[in-house]
């Protein structure tokens, strides 16, 4: 019991970056377990675990609706979800250093669901796929985590990472390589699974490009989830409101004063200074999620 208590601290006291891992490696055992007891008992377990992926019929995803979300946890194999997650939390860590928590997470879900959109598109229109007589199934982390590594590149793009062999390369050209590689990939065995990839990194170029002016596509989910988790934990529900633009405020006739902006996003000089502090004093990682979205909103109102 030890052993899961501490799993269970780990998971709680870790940033969402390390939480999003967690899942991930969690549905892997679980749906890996299941699929070896019903071998056990000479039951096809990939038929049940089949329901947590993304089918490319539409028929079938008005049944599975959940698939939307859960296929962006699912792997079977080893080195796939191993592959995933370290490249997940190489990238991610450094999406970190610029982004909040809660768009690392938003962003997660978007660039799935942007994966999702194209592949069901493809599945449905293309010769290709509409051809076969199968049912074409998506799943794994891969299309969110593209979208996590294309918008640090296309934000941060001469950001460099040192490589084995390679030195310091800049992040826009580990972008540019892994979107490369999922278009020349399409001829292979796994088209629907790279399509969703080049859709994962449509969203991530659109997050960048979007925040470059001034414009977070995630806050909108963000806003919906903060309200659905209020829900959860008790407390009253409030619709999500979104701050309309500055040029429709001035179409709509009416500008709101900047004092009535958001004033839970204000950080104090204190808080500020002491978040600073922990920083040198024991690095960004032993942030908590709260303290870093502090930093982050700190930073964008100082930004000019």
């Amino acid at each position: 019991m030890a052993f899961i208590d501490d799993i269970k601290r780990s998971y709680l006291q870790g940033s969402m970056l390390l939480k999003i891992i967690f899942i991930n490696v969690a549905v892997f055992i679980l749906l890996n377990l299941v699929v070896i007891v019903a071998m056990l008992f000479n039951v096809d377990g990939r038929e049940w675990v089949s329901w947590t992926e993304l089918p490319g019929d539409w028929s079938l995803l008005i049944r599975r609706p959940w698939t939307l979300v859960s296929y962006m946890f699912v792997h079977y194999s080893f080195l796939h979800i191993l592959f995933n997650m370290l490249w997940l939390y190489w990238l991610g860590r450094i999406f970190m250093e610029f982004f909040s928590p809660k768009q690392l997470t938003g962003l997660y879900l978007l660039g799935g669901w942007g994966g999702a959109v194209l592949f069901l598109l493809a599945t449905c229109l293309l010769p290709y796929f509409t051809s076969q007589p199968v049912t074409f199934y998506l799943y794994g982390a891969s299309a969110s985590v593209v979208a996590i590594v294309v918008a640090t590149a296309v934000y941060a793009p001469d950001y460099k990472i040192g490589l084995l062999f390679l030195g310091e390369v800049a992040i826009k050209w580990i972008a540019l390589v892994t979107v490369l590689i999922s278009l020349f990939s399409l001829d292979g065995g796994n088209a629907g699974g790279n399509i969703a990839h080049i859709g994962g990194a449509i969203v991530g170029a659109w997050f960048a490009l979007r925040i470059k002016r001034g414009r977070d596509i995630t806050r909108p989910l963000n806003a919906v989830i903060d309200a659905c988790f209020g829900l959860f934990n008790g407390r009253s529900f409030k619709m999500p409101k979104f701050k309309r633009s500055s040029q429709s405020a001035k179409q709509g006739g009416a500008q709101q004063p900047i004092s009535n902006n958001r004033p839970a996003d204000l950080v104090s000089e204190e808080e500020l200074d002491n978040i600073l502090k922990k920083i040198k004093v024991a690095g960004y990682d032993a942030l908590s999620d709260e303290e870093k979205d502090k930093l982050f909103k700190a930073s964008r109102r100082r930004s000019p």
